[in-house]
Order: structure tokens, then sequence, then C-alpha cells
């Protein structure tokens, strides 16, 4: 009998069949780690899913894709809801995914992010409201395992920088069951006590299930409402919890974090002797300020001394002493020139008339002769003025023929104070005369 073969698009017909009228293909639940992802512009999602020794080909539609909480990526490991189909081009079969959710750790992280949003939406990461860490604490509260590494540490970087603090340790399960419960109550009781200045709350690395304690909400809200300042050191320095964000400060590591909550020794013994370098140069310069006052007070009482005193008295009144005298003499020497003086002025009252008489004989003859001399200068100037007003009399002047010539009593001194037919006053040496102007005649 001839074979019968089938073509290649026969066979893929055939299987394309059986896989997607399978009921046990028809919702496929799977596992695996994401590679080759690309997002294409429609939305859609490629990519390959994976485990250590198979892969298979997947696709989301974007009616799908834009309902996922988280952003996918290679290397997530992810939980998927879909179907199996084959692309019957290349005769492959692939996943066509309607529903993916991050595995374990993704679905713990979607919890840790939306836990995030939610505190910081009511302020408890706010930086304002961060308490402050006593500079000089004088006990210190550890929360934390008191088997693991995390006590050894801050016990010796304690010991080494700051011997006078106390370490105060409040055992807990750092993970587990019953840890956040634990860890909640220790808060509660270090604040109940009130024996600590700062609370350490710190564990050594692990996973995000392992630290998962530490981003409870009951933990969260018991550090907010703590009135004990807390320095976090959780996890590995790349590790933040939510117990970091809301603490009043976060270290990297447990030892940071007793470094955070103590003064370096080293550092306060070169303090206290730059002060005590200080306290010497101010003592040394007030010493020296004192000694120069003093000294300055002992020269006073030596210039202010009752004996010095009574020794510039003493001068002084031998100075005043000797002021007076020379006051005393000059007063009496002033004396003597006046009285002198009056002597002289003095004279008999005979002579005194003789002398009067003298003087009033001569005082007589100057009279007569001032008023002689008086009189014929007066006499010379009257007639010097009586030929001088004689020269200026119009009348004087009218006997040569001369006129005062008036219009209205307005004497007439232009031929432009006059206009054909005006009647003028022509006043002559023995009358007065009025006439017409007939005509006028201007100088040439």
């Amino acid at each position: 009998m001839q074979p019968q073969y089938l073509t290649v698009s026969a066979l893929t017909l055939y299987l394309k069949a059986k896989l997607e009228n399978d009921p046990h293909l028809k919702k496929v639940l799977l596992k695996g780690e994401i590679s080759n992802f690309k997002r294409h512009s429609s939305g859609h999602f490629y990519f390959s899913l994976k485990d250590d020794k198979s892969s298979i080909s997947a696709m989301m539609f974007s009616t799908y894709a834009k309902n996922i909480l988280f952003e996918p990526k290679d290397g997530s490991q992810v939980l998927v809801e879909g179907y199996i189909s084959l692309y019957e081009a290349r005769g492959t079969y692939s996943i066509s995914i309607y529903s993916m959710t991050l595995d374990g750790i993704g679905e713990l992280y979607l919890k840790y992010e939306k836990l995030k949003n939610e505190f910081q939406a009511m302020g408890y990461f706010d930086q304002s409201i961060k308490k402050p860490i006593p500079k000089f604490p004088k006990a210190i509260g550890v929360i934390t395992s008191e088997t693991g590494a995390v006590i050894q540490d801050i016990k010796t970087t304690i010991s080494r920088r700051y011997l006078l603090a106390k370490i105060i340790l409040y055992p807990v399960l750092v993970q587990g069951e019953g840890s956040k419960d634990d860890i909640v109550k220790k808060i509660k009781q270090a604040n109940k006590d009130k024996a600590v200045d700062v609370i350490i709350l710190g564990r050594g690395g692990g996973s995000i299930e392992d630290l998962w304690s530490f981003n409870e909400a009951e933990v969260v809200v018991s550090i907010f409402e703590s009135k004990i300042p807390i320095i976090t050191a959780i996890g590995h320095e790349t590790d933040t919890t939510l117990s970091d964000y809301v603490s009043d400060l976060r270290a990297p590591t447990p030892t940071a974090a007793a470094e955070l909550a103590t003064p370096n020794i080293f550092d306060l013994l070169n303090d206290i002797k730059e002060k005590e370098r200080l306290l010497n140069y101010y003592i040394t310069e007030k010493i020296k300020n004192l000694r120069q006052s003093l000294l300055h007070l002992d020269e006073r009482l030596v210039v202010s001394s009752p004996k010095n005193k009574l020794e510039l008295n003493y001068q002084m009144i031998d100075n005043l002493d000797q002021r007076l005298n020379r006051l005393y003499q000059t007063i009496i020497k002033d004396f003597t020139y006046q009285v002198n003086l009056l002597v002289q002025r003095l004279v008999s009252p005979k002579e005194k008339l003789i002398r009067y008489e003298e003087k009033l004989t001569n005082l007589e003859m100057n009279l007569h002769q001032n008023y002689r001399s008086n009189i014929h200068n007066q006499l010379t100037r009257f007639k010097e003025f009586s030929k001088l007003l004689e020269g200026m009399n119009p009348l004087k002047v009218m006997e040569r023929g001369f006129a005062l010539t008036t219009k209205q009593d307005k004497v007439i001194t232009s031929i432009h104070d006059v206009v054909v037919d005006d009647i003028v006053d022509i006043q002559l040496i023995d009358g007065l005369m009025k006439t017409k102007v007939l005509d006028k005649e201007f100088k040439k």
C-alpha cells in the first residue's frame, strides 16, 4: 500500500486542534522566571517563562497587561494563569496569559509598597517629627536577639567608645511567628520603664521574609509612638524596612548604630584637652589682668596714702603762704603808690584859687577871640551867599530884556509845548502880557 504523507500545515492544524481543545490546557497555572521581556507599543507583553530546565514563549495582551500591579522585568519570579495556543506559521506553542502576579517575595514586595505609601501619606516618615538622639546617654536599650551577633557588636563598640553608658538588653524574637508582637511588647516596655535614653532596634541580615517582622504595621506604629528616640540597624546596608523609615535615625549596621548612639571617647578626650587648654589660657589671662590691676591699685595706694596726703597738704600750705605774702606786698605797694599820688595832688585852697583864676582868664580871652573870629566868618559867608543869590534872581535877568513865558501856569521851554492859536502869558519885569500864537517856526 502506498504510504500517505501529511503536509506540515495539516500536522500543525492537527496539533493546534489537540492543544487548544484539550480541557487541561485551557487553564494552565505556571510559575517561572521572566526573560527576554519586551513591551510592545500596543501595550502587549512578549517574553519567555523559564525554570532551570525548560522555557516556554509567553504573551499577554494589553487588555490583561494593564491590570497587573507591578512592573515586569527580566529575572522576576511570577505566577501566571493562561491557556496554551499554537502559532501556525512557526509551528511553536506558547502560553497566552490573562493573569500574572509576583511569586512569593513579589507578593511581599507589593504589600511592602502598599504599607509604605499608607504610612507616608499619614506623615509617619516626616523628618520634622524625628526625635533628636541624646549626645551623652546614660543608658542604651537594645532590642534584638540575645543570642545573635548584633548585641555583641553593639556591646563591643560601646565599651570601646563610651564606658559611661549602661546597656540594657530587651531580648526579642527577630523573625518568624510571634516576633512582631514580641518587638512591639519590648518597645512599649522600654518606654514604660523609662530606664534608657535611646533604643537600638536591630538584627542581622536575611531575606525579605526574614526581615518582614520589621515591616509589620504594628511595629511601625509602636516605633512612631515611642517617646524614646529609636535607632534602627536592620539587615544589611542595602536593606531598608519600614521600621527604618519611621525610626528617628537609621544605621547601616549594628556597629554603626552603636557609634551613632554614643560619643567617641577619643573625641571627648580631645575636646576636654582643648577645653582645658582654653581654660588655662583664660585663667592665665585673668591672673595677668588681675596682677596688672593690683599693680595699678598699689600705685594709687602709694599716691593716696595719708603720709603723702599730709606732705602734699604741707606743701600746698607753704605755697599758699608764699602767695599770700607776695599778695600782701603787692597790695602795700599799690596803696603806697596811691598815697603818693594823693599827696602830690594835695595843694592849699589859695593856690587852687589862683590856678582857677588864671584858667578863667585864659578861657575868657579864648572866648572873646573865638566870638570875634566866628562873627567875621559868618559875615564873610553872608556876603558870598548874597552875591550868589543876586546873580540867580530872575528879576535881574529880566532887566536885561528876558521874560518868563508860561502856558496855564506851566513854563514853556520848547516850541513843542505850544500850538498855533494857544494863549500864552509873558511875564516881564514890570508886568504880565497875554499873547496868542499866530505861527511856529522851527530852528534850522
